[in-house]
C-alpha cells in the first residue's frame, strides 16, 4: 500500500491560517518574527502634586507587529509606598523589580520603617547601569516617604538616574511631551493632576501604536494607596473613530469650553 499523504488544506483555510484580518489590512502571519522578544512599547507617566504623586500607564504589550497583552500591568510594587513603572522588555523590567523589591523589603525590615524612595531607585539604577549592555529597561521609580515626601525618580536607558517633578517615558512619551511642556504646571491639586494625566497619557496612546488598552492610574500619599483605571470608552481621544475631530479638553479650559483641537484621521 502507498504511503498516506498528509492533505493540503484549501486555499481559504490557508488564507486563514497565513493570515489576520485586522480592519481592512491583511497581515501575514508567516512574515512575523516570533523570536523577538515581548516589549512593553508603552506610555508611562508620573507626577508630582500638592500632597502626594501619582503614576499612570496605559496597558498594551506588543512584541513586533503583534499584541501580547491588551490588559498588563506595568504599576510594579516595590514597597507599601513605593512603585515603579515599567518600559522596555518585558522580562528584563520584571526581574528588575522583583529583585528591587527584595532589597527593599529587608531595608524596610531592619529600618521598622517605610525606606527612602531613594534607595528604591538607587537599586534600580544599579541593575540598569550596570548590565546596560545587556537589558533593554527604562523605568520611572516612585513613591513617598517621611523624609522628602512625594518623589520621582527617572531611570533611562544607561541608568541615568534623576529627580523629577514630572517624568514621561516610553515610546508614546514622544507624542505628549509638548502637551506636558505646556500644561503642566507645579502645585496642582488631585484632580487636577489627575485630569492632567489622563489627557496626557490619551493623547498618546491615540497617536502611538504601541500604546493602547486602558489607562491606569496610582495616586501615594502620606495617608495611603489608591488604585484607578479608565476603561477604553471613558477615554478622551477614541481609538476606534479616526474619521471624527477630536477635541482634547484642558482641565483650565473644560468649564469654558474651549480646548485642543487635535484634529481626524
Amino acid at each position: 500500500r502507498p504511503p498516506r499523504s498528509t492533505p493540503k488544506p484549501s486555499s481559504a483555510a490557508s488564507d486563514v491560517y497565513k493570515r489576520q484580518v485586522h480592519g481592512d489590512y491583511l497581515i501575514d502571519m508567516e512574515s512575523i518574527d516570533w523570536s523577538q522578544p515581548i516589549r512593553d512599547g508603552t506610555t508611562i507617566m508620573a507626577v508630582v502634586y500638592d500632597g502626594g504623586v501619582m503614576l499612570g500607564a496605559d496597558s498594551r504589550t506588543t512584541g513586533g507587529a503583534l499584541i501580547y497583552n491588551r490588559v498588563s500591568d506595568k504599576i510594579e510594587p516595590i514597597h507599601k509606598r513605593i512603585f515603579c513603572l515599567r518600559s522596555g522588555a518585558s522580562a528584563h523590567t520584571q526581574k528588575i523589580a522583583q529583585l528591587c523589591r527584595l532589597y527593599i523589603g529587608q531595608l524596610g525590615s531592619e529600618l521598622e520603617e517605610t525606606p527612602p524612595v531613594y534607595s528604591a531607585a538607587k537599586i534600580i539604577q544599579s541593575f540598569i547601569y550596570n548590565y546596560k549592555s545587556f537589558l533593554s529597561a527604562a523605568m520611572i521609580c516612585a513613591g513617598w516617604d517621611p523624609i522628602k515626601g512625594p518623589q520621582i525618580y527617572t531611570i533611562p536607558l544607561g541608568g541615568t538616574l534623576v529627580r523629577e517633578n514630572i517624568a514621561t517615558g516610553g515610546s508614546g512619551s514622544a507624542y505628549m511631551s509638548g502637551f506636558c511642556d505646556t500644561h503642566y504646571k507645579a502645585g496642582m491639586t488631585r484632580k487636577e493632576c489627575r485630569d492632567f494625566m489622563i489627557q496626557s497619557i490619551s493623547l498618546a496612546m491615540f497617536r502611538d501604536s504601541s500604546s493602547g488598552g486602558i489607562i491606569r492610574l496610582l495616586d501615594i500619599t502620606k495617608d495611603g494607596v489608591s488604585r484607578e483605571y479608565i476603561s477604553h470608552d471613558q477615554l478622551p481621544l477614541k481609538q476606534n473613530n479616526y474619521s471624527q475631530s477630536c477635541l482634547l479638553y484642558t482641565s483650565d479650559a473644560a468649564d469654558e469650553g474651549l480646548g485642543v483641537d487635535l484634529g481626524g484621521r
